[in-house]
């Protein structure tokens, strides 16, 4: 029987240039073994008895060692099958703003990276929970929405560094 398991986190990572959001994607290597060569939001697993936000800032930093201004927790959880686990995976999703003309530092895991506009990123992303959480993260995080103000992570304790 299927079980449900919550192993990853996922980050959408945006900047502001000329007050338009921009989006990074991040491609990754062609000799990683699991979906090389896709254009993807930061992902990564939640490891040991880490908790979602901690993995997300851990993987955001690992990633692409940028220096988070903004962290918010989107409200969408993205959901898919893995046939070899016989898993249900549930992926909370994160989105993190950073300063417009600071270049990101590439894990291994990403052979390059690119600023896309809203459009352009859906058009890249192979994945309909993805497509799915960058259209949330861009209608009530970077466009406003009265839901950004209430779910950005503000205390010292969830605030990232």
């Amino acid at each position: 029987m299927p079980h449900i398991v919550c192993r990853i986190i996922e980050v959408c990572v945006f900047r502001f240039v000329n007050d338009r959001p921009e989006y990074l994607l991040l491609h990754r290597a062609k000799n990683e073994k699991v979906y090389p060569g896709i254009w993807q939001l930061v992902s990564g697993t939640i490891e040991g008895n880490e908790g979602g936000v901690e993995a997300a800032l851990r993987e955001f930093k690992e990633e692409t060692g940028l220096k988070v201004i903004r962290f918010w927790v989107v409200p969408y959880v993205n959901s898919f099958f893995d046939p070899g686990h016989d898993a249900v995976n549930l992926s909370p999703l994160f989105a993190a703003q950073v300063e417009e003309g600071i270049a990101p530092r590439l894990s291994a895991e990403h052979s390059e990276h690119r600023w896309f506009s809203y459009d352009e990123a859906l058009k890249k992303l192979v994945w309909p929970g993805q497509r799915a959480g960058l259209k949330i993260t861009h209608d009530y995080v970077t466009c406003g929405e009265e839901a950004a103000r209430l779910l950005e992570m503000k205390s010292k304790s969830d605030s990232p560094s």
